[in-house]
């Protein structure tokens, strides 16, 4: 009796029916044992390994239709690169074209099931080069058109191509000459009757913009005179120069009225505030400061750049204050709190010149070496493109409402630019005055008058140049 017992196996239940089989068991839950017992268990396949092939195949023959097999033109230029494996005999279920030469792309061989499907995809062995192909936009000889992922491509890049708008060009109009030293700094009035100069001689001179002729001289700076600004709002002239000085002009009576103290070395840059009665300096003690133009107290002083300030820039809105410096930085301040907003850090080299655009909400900068004039966009200081063409040492950058921008190098040459597109369209070499060295071609201030058709320069021959569009 034991015996039968023994026999019967494990007892079960009074009314269960029999275990299914354990290898029933573990075929029904396949997907969730599979990493468990998926090496001791043969013979489970669901299909997705053949499946991935299949999506591969078709993927590759619809999106590399075009370049899967190299070109006879180019089979034929190519010779033996080496040792040639022996040639796959193509079978009957072989898509036409694809055994036809070497394959540049492959993407593993498709199950037999799935050659249908790949040979609607088929393509014959195109006979031109793929490039044209694709500029063309349609099928060439012995082919078929692109796919449509590179025509959405090519159309994106079409757009994204601004084409440049015209300019005129500039010529040479009139030379002034009076300065005893280089001219370094540049201001015209915002009645478009004047301008002003300073220049090393500790001078700054006056002079009538139709005619070219001096008007006033005025003295007081002991040193090289670096900076000057008019005020749009008040009968005021501003001065910066290497004498620690700053100072501010009554053009009324011509004589100094105020004095801005606190930088400990030369100041190389001021800039005035559009709509608040705020002047902005900067110089080689690596500071930016803020004045109150009315009680000429030091409201901020900006500290964060390593080197000398060469340039700041004022605008309405933020950043209100933007300041390039010889550490090869922009930094953009808010006034309002006193702090750096944003530092740029594109530039390889010394940023000696900025540059704000008079109607749009942008500014470019200029520094030496490769890709030196870059544009930003404002407020967040987003880089935008590089002017390429002018690889020197630049100085001065100006830009009037019309889009043309200035920009003037160390050498003497010039270029004018188109400011929407960053592409040059006149080059020009300045004339360093008779008399003068060849290596006093050097450009180092300009400004554009309020009409924008007049470009007046100050270099290191000693004279003021004006260029005028050609009509």
């Amino acid at each position: 009796m034991s015996a039968d017992v023994a026999a019967a196996g494990p007892s079960v239940p009074v009314g269960a029916g029999a275990l299914p089989p354990l290898a029933e068991l573990v075929e029904r839950s396949t997907k969730r044992t599979r990493a468990v017992y998926g090496r001791e268990i043969g013979g489970v396949d669901d299909g997705l390994e053949r499946a991935s092939k299949i999506k591969l195949t078709t993927k590759l023959a619809i999106e590399y239709k075009d370049v899967q097999v190299l070109p006879p033109v180019l089979q034929a230029q190519a010779g033996p690169a080496g040792p040639k494996r022996p040639a796959a005999v193509a079978g009957p279920s072989a898509p036409a074209g694809v055994g036809a030469g070497p394959k540049l792309i492959t993407g593993g061989e498709a199950p037999a099931s799935s050659s249908s499907s790949a040979s609607s995809f088929a393509t014959p062995a195109p006979r031109a080069l793929v490039k044209f192909r694709h500029q063309e936009g349609f099928a060439a000889e012995g082919g078929h058109a692109s796919s449509r992922l590179s025509q959405a491509l090519m159309r994106k890049k079409e757009a994204r191509e601004v084409k440049p708008v015209y300019h005129p060009q500039w010529k040479l109009s009139r030379v002034i000459s009076g300065h005893m030293g280089w001219v370094r700094a540049l201001a015209v009035d915002p009645g478009n009757q004047w301008f002003a100069t300073g220049a090393g001689d500790r001078v700054i001179k006056i002079w009538d913009l139709a005619s070219g002729e001096l008007k006033l001289s005025l003295t007081g700076h002991i040193s090289t005179i670096r900076s000057l600004a008019v005020s749009d709002r008040h009968p005021y002239l501003f001065s910066a120069g290497e004498d620690k000085m700053v100072k501010c002009w009554d053009l009324e009576t011509n004589k100094v009225i105020r004095h801005y103290h606190g930088h400990f070395s030369g100041v190389y840059s001021l800039d005035l505030h559009p709509t608040l009665d705020v002047l902005v300096t900067g110089g080689r003690d690596s500071a930016v400061r803020v004045w109150d133009m009315r009680s000429r107290a030091n409201i901020f002083t900006l500290t964060g750049h390593q080197s000398t300030v060469a340039d700041v820039k004022c605008q309405a809105s933020d950043p209100q204050i933007i300041s390039s410096s010889m550490d090869s930085t922009v930094k953009l301040w808010d006034l309002a709190a006193g702090k750096c907003m944003t530092t740029l850090t594109h530039h390889k080299k010394a940023v000696r010149a900025l540059a704000i655009h008079p109607t749009e909400f942008s500014f470019a900068s200029g520094s030496s070496g490769t890709n030196n004039i870059k544009k930003w966009k404002c407020p967040e200081g987003i880089f935008v493109n590089n002017f390429t063409g002018h690889e020197a040492i630049i100085n001065t950058l100006s830009v009037n409402e019309e889009g043309v921008m200035f920009s003037g190098a160390d050498n003497g040459t010039l270029t004018m630019w188109d400011y929407a597109t960053g592409l040059p369209f006149q080059h020009m070499k300045d004339i360093p005055q008779p008399g003068s060295l060849d290596a006093e071609a050097g450009v180092f201030c300009s400004a554009f008058d309020r009409t924008g058709t007049r470009l007046i320069t100050g270099g290191a021959d000693k004279t003021i140049k004006v260029y005028s569009e050609m009509a």
